[in-house]
Protein backbone atom coordinates (compact mmCIF):
# COMPACT_ATOMS: atom_id res chain seq x y z
CA UNK A 1 0.00 0.00 0.00
CA UNK A 2 1.09 3.50 -0.46
CA UNK A 3 2.50 5.85 2.14
CA UNK A 4 -0.46 8.56 2.90
CA UNK A 5 2.29 10.71 4.29
CA UNK A 6 3.69 12.44 0.97
CA UNK A 7 0.42 13.29 -0.33
CA UNK A 8 -0.48 15.09 2.62
CA UNK A 9 2.78 17.21 2.52
CA UNK A 10 2.46 18.45 -1.16
CA UNK A 11 -1.21 19.39 -0.24
CA UNK A 12 -0.20 21.45 2.69
CA UNK A 13 1.18 24.57 1.69
CA UNK A 14 4.84 25.62 2.56
CA UNK A 15 6.72 28.61 2.93
CA UNK A 16 9.68 29.57 4.37
CA UNK A 17 7.89 31.24 7.63
CA UNK A 18 5.82 27.90 7.95
CA UNK A 19 9.09 25.81 8.25
CA UNK A 20 10.61 28.16 10.69
CA UNK A 21 8.10 28.25 12.93
CA UNK A 22 7.78 24.26 12.66
CA UNK A 23 11.46 24.06 13.04
CA UNK A 24 11.70 26.77 16.37
CA UNK A 25 8.45 24.53 17.54
CA UNK A 26 10.29 21.27 17.29
CA UNK A 27 13.31 22.38 18.94
CA UNK A 28 11.31 24.30 21.87
CA UNK A 29 9.39 20.98 22.65
CA UNK A 30 12.65 19.35 22.81
CA UNK A 31 14.49 22.31 24.80
CA UNK A 32 17.03 22.50 22.00
CA UNK A 33 16.52 26.19 21.47
CA UNK A 34 19.65 27.00 24.11
CA UNK A 35 21.95 25.18 21.96
CA UNK A 36 20.40 27.85 19.14
CA UNK A 37 23.15 29.88 19.05
CA UNK A 38 24.46 31.77 15.46
CA UNK A 39 27.95 29.68 16.35
CA UNK A 40 26.34 26.21 16.82
CA UNK A 41 23.70 26.60 14.17
CA UNK A 42 27.03 27.51 11.43
CA UNK A 43 28.99 24.98 13.03
CA UNK A 44 25.93 22.43 12.29
CA UNK A 45 25.23 23.45 8.70
CA UNK A 46 28.90 22.97 7.84
CA UNK A 47 29.19 19.64 8.89
CA UNK A 48 25.68 19.12 7.01
CA UNK A 49 26.88 20.43 3.86
CA UNK A 50 30.04 18.01 4.44
CA UNK A 51 27.58 15.12 4.39
CA UNK A 52 26.44 16.86 1.35
CA UNK A 53 29.44 16.89 -0.19
CA UNK A 54 30.37 13.19 0.89
CA UNK A 55 28.15 11.44 -1.13
CA UNK A 56 29.38 13.36 -4.51
CA UNK A 57 33.30 13.48 -3.71
CA UNK A 58 34.37 10.74 -5.80
CA UNK A 59 31.86 10.98 -8.65
CA UNK A 60 32.27 12.18 -11.99
CA UNK A 61 31.13 14.87 -13.42
CA UNK A 62 28.69 12.78 -15.34
CA UNK A 63 27.74 10.42 -12.40
CA UNK A 64 27.16 13.54 -9.93
CA UNK A 65 24.48 14.78 -12.98
CA UNK A 66 22.46 11.16 -12.65
CA UNK A 67 22.83 11.10 -8.66
CA UNK A 68 18.90 11.19 -8.57
CA UNK A 69 18.75 8.87 -10.61
CA UNK A 70 19.51 5.74 -7.60
CA UNK A 71 17.17 5.99 -5.43
CA UNK A 72 18.77 4.79 -2.34
CA UNK A 73 21.40 7.95 -3.63
CA UNK A 74 18.25 10.58 -3.86
CA UNK A 75 17.14 9.79 -0.91
CA UNK A 76 20.92 10.52 1.49
CA UNK A 77 21.02 13.61 -1.18
CA UNK A 78 17.11 14.77 -0.61
CA UNK A 79 17.76 14.38 3.29
CA UNK A 80 21.27 16.03 3.63
CA UNK A 81 19.49 18.96 1.79
CA UNK A 82 16.47 19.18 3.58
CA UNK A 83 19.00 19.13 7.11
CA UNK A 84 21.59 22.00 5.43
CA UNK A 85 18.06 23.92 4.20
CA UNK A 86 17.04 23.29 8.14
CA UNK A 87 19.98 24.77 9.69
CA UNK A 88 20.07 28.04 7.52
CA UNK A 89 16.25 28.88 8.46
CA UNK A 90 17.45 28.00 11.82
CA UNK A 91 20.11 30.43 11.61
CA UNK A 92 18.51 33.28 9.68
CA UNK A 93 15.63 33.43 12.46
CA UNK A 94 18.08 33.47 14.70
CA UNK A 95 19.56 36.26 13.41
CA UNK A 96 16.18 37.91 12.20
CA UNK A 97 17.69 37.26 8.58
CA UNK A 98 14.53 36.96 5.78
CA UNK A 99 16.72 34.51 3.64
CA UNK A 100 14.06 35.06 0.53
CA UNK A 101 15.05 38.88 0.38
CA UNK A 102 18.58 38.43 1.42
CA UNK A 103 18.68 36.11 -1.66
CA UNK A 104 16.98 38.39 -3.83
CA UNK A 105 19.20 41.71 -2.90
CA UNK A 106 21.86 39.14 -3.79
CA UNK A 107 21.20 38.20 -7.57
CA UNK A 108 20.65 42.04 -7.66
CA UNK A 109 24.21 43.10 -6.76
CA UNK A 110 25.56 39.93 -8.93
CA UNK A 111 23.17 41.03 -11.81
CA UNK A 112 24.68 44.19 -11.49
CA UNK A 113 28.12 43.37 -11.04
CA UNK A 114 28.42 40.33 -13.52
CA UNK A 115 26.52 41.60 -16.64
CA UNK A 116 25.15 39.71 -18.86
CA UNK A 117 27.13 39.75 -22.21
CA UNK A 118 25.71 41.99 -25.31
CA UNK A 119 24.43 40.10 -27.76
CA UNK A 120 25.54 40.63 -31.46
Amino acid sequence: MKDPEPARESARELDVATLQRRLAEFAAARDWRRFHTPKNLVSALSVEVSELVEIFQWLTPEESARVMEDPGTAHRVTDEVADVLAYLLQLCEVLGIDPLSALDAKIDRNERRFPAPERP
